[in-house]
């Protein structure tokens, strides 16, 4: 979502910005490092500017993962494998990282505001899921 919200593609940003308006009426909004990590690798990106950007949009990055999310997240990685070998669908398509964000946000009873309902509902069946 936060992608997206960057995108030169007006729709689709426009979409995320409606997206997170909305789901910031419902609570306070926050990412884990994980997902900034992620928004880091993009090119020409710095952690100050992604630091005040967060800010601007007043949502708060917590940093920190205990062995609980970093267990939920192999689980439901070791999940996505085992399905997508036998579905035929060869080698995984996914990172680790998909699987902590998802982690993250079911073991503190967040709901996640994601663009991919498809992965995160099958990998982590009890977590509310945002989607567009």
């Amino acid at each position: 979502m936060l992608i997206a919200l960057r995108s030169t593609d007006r729709l689709a940003s426009q979409l995320a910005a409606d997206a997170l308006r909305n789901a910031a009426l419902q609570g306070p909004l926050s990412i884990c490092g994980a997902v900034f990590a992620e928004m880091l690798g993009l090119p020409g990106r710095s952690s100050k500017e992604l630091i005040d950007w967060f800010d601007e949009l007043e949502i708060s990055i917590e940093w920190k993962f205990d062995s609980a999310d970093w267990q939920l997240a192999g689980e439901a990685y070791q999940g996505y494998v085992s399905r997508r070998r036998a579905s035929g669908g060869g080698l995984p398509r996914r990172i680790v990282t998909d699987f902590l964000i998802g982690a993250h946000a079911s073991l503190r009873g967040y709901s996640l505001l994601t663009a991919d309902q498809r992965l995160y509902g099958a990998a982590f069946p009890g977590l509310r899921i945002v989607s567009l």
